[in-house]
């Protein structure tokens, strides 16, 4: 690899600065273990899960290990995903780091490099760039001499662009050895729902082309406004089916509370109850069957995003199943997912019982609601050939076999 005085003078410059390493306190994992650097700590929750994707492939003996710039929000720390702080730029730091954690594979994401941390990694594992954009240095501030970002991104074994413009330039300054190749923009996958096949298909035909909407993780202060969306929804469609399940069953009781059994014919799931043609309302008292209420319902109303504090829940969950997404405006955990949606017409956002009450009625049209459910497919596909393609260079790079183009 041709010597780079840019990053000479940083790597030495990197010595000089006072050590900041701490004790590690999480025990290296037995197996192989994936290392993901996130950039940007908004995303680690798309890197996780890609993790944790590609260690149900490779085994069950293999673990995941993200670092970031800064902690990461607590909702972007999925359970089987070690969360270590990165260390600093002092090669000393870096090696320790190195020494204790021996990761198989560096899987970098996002344009803010850190040079002595790559440049060290490269000499002991394949490592690979997602996403580097118009790269720059992490600490600008470190810069002492010619620019270090160029021979930095030489020691990656393959960088997947989000850009035609960023792969022809980079295959154009890089060395051969690297292997540059258009990627994407990776972003969270919905997880895989399970569901009773028979459920769905006792419900379906009980249902009997029956209209039916969703509210979903419902939290128990939006139950007065999903009623009141319900009652206005009714007027126009007398035969429209609402199924409720709360956001945790431990409000279930609370949400009870709120569908006064008076003014509403109530029918409970797991009670054994079924849907009858006079049941306006389905409860289901726990959230684990969600996959069987969003492939029912062509509309969900996704809650606990229409009271502040909630922060919402996964909107790609419906969409990958079909259901049209409509959604308040406290998502901040799920801002990026809700936004691809809204921006492909796959999601709409409501503000209150009447904004709900108006998508409700105006997704009765069927190509409305189509149009939606397809744009939503259209969404989650694309993340899906995104991530394919970084698990199959990663997969490569694991086994030794990925080589340049």
């Amino acid at each position: 690899m041709p010597k780079s005085l840019g990053l000479a003078a940083y790597l030495a410059f990197a010595r000089r600065q006072p050590r900041t390493s701490k004790p590690f306190t999480t025990e290296r994992p037995k197996g192989e273990l994936i290392w993901l650097h996130c950039s940007d700590p908004a995303r680690a929750r798309s890197l996780a899960q890609l993790g944790l994707r590609m260690a149900h492939l490779r085994s069950e003996r293999q673990q995941v290990l993200i670092t970031s710039a800064s902690t990461p929000p607590l909702h972007s720390r999925p359970n089987g995903v070690i969360w270590q702080e990165c260390p600093s730029e002092n090669p000393a730091d870096v090696e320790e780091f190195l020494d204790y954690w021996r990761p198989d594979l560096l899987i970098w994401l996002g344009n803010r490099l850190r040079p002595a941390l790559t440049v060290a990694a490269a000499t002991r594992i394949p490592c690979m760039l997602l996403e580097p954009g118009s790269p720059a240095l992490e600490h600008k501030q470190w810069r002492v001499g010619p620019e270090p970002i160029r021979a930095t991104l030489n020691h990656f074994s393959v960088i997947l662009a989000d850009a035609q413009a960023t792969v022809s330039r980079f295959r154009s300054i890089l060395s051969d050895d690297v292997n540059v190749q258009p990627g994407g923009v990776l972003t969270e996958e919905p997880p895989a729902l399970t569901y009773v096949h028979s459920d769905l298909e006792e419900l379906r035909e009980v249902l009997s082309g029956r209209p039916v909407w969703l509210a979903a993780h419902v939290h128990p202060d939006e139950m007065p406004a999903v009623l009141r969306a319900y009652r206005a929804a009714l007027r126009l469609s007398h035969r429209l089916l609402l199924i409720v399940v709360p956001d945790a069953a431990q409000y279930a009781q609370a949400l009870r509370d709120r569908i006064p059994p008076h003014d509403w014919r109530v029918a409970t799931w797991d009670d054994g109850d079924f849907p009858q043609k006079e049941t306006q309302i389905l409860f289901a008292e726990s959230p684990q069957e969600m996959g069987l209420w969003y492939r029912l319902a062509p509309v969900s109303f996704v809650g606990s995003s229409l009271v502040a504090g909630e922060g919402g829940r996964d909107p790609l969950e419906p969409a990958a199943l079909g259901s049209a997404v409509l959604y308040g405006p406290s998502v901040r955990n799920h801002l990026e997912s809700y936004s691809r949606l809204a921006n492909a017409g796959a999601a709409r956002i409501v503000r209150d019982a009447d904004s709900l009450a108006s998508a409700l009625i105006q997704l009765a049209a069927p190509d409305q609601l189509a149009a939606m459910a397809h744009a939503g497919w259209q969404v989650i596909s694309e993340t899906a050939e995104v991530t394919d393609a970084i698990v199959a260079h990663a997969q490569r790079l694991l086994d030794g076999e990925e080589t340049a183009q």
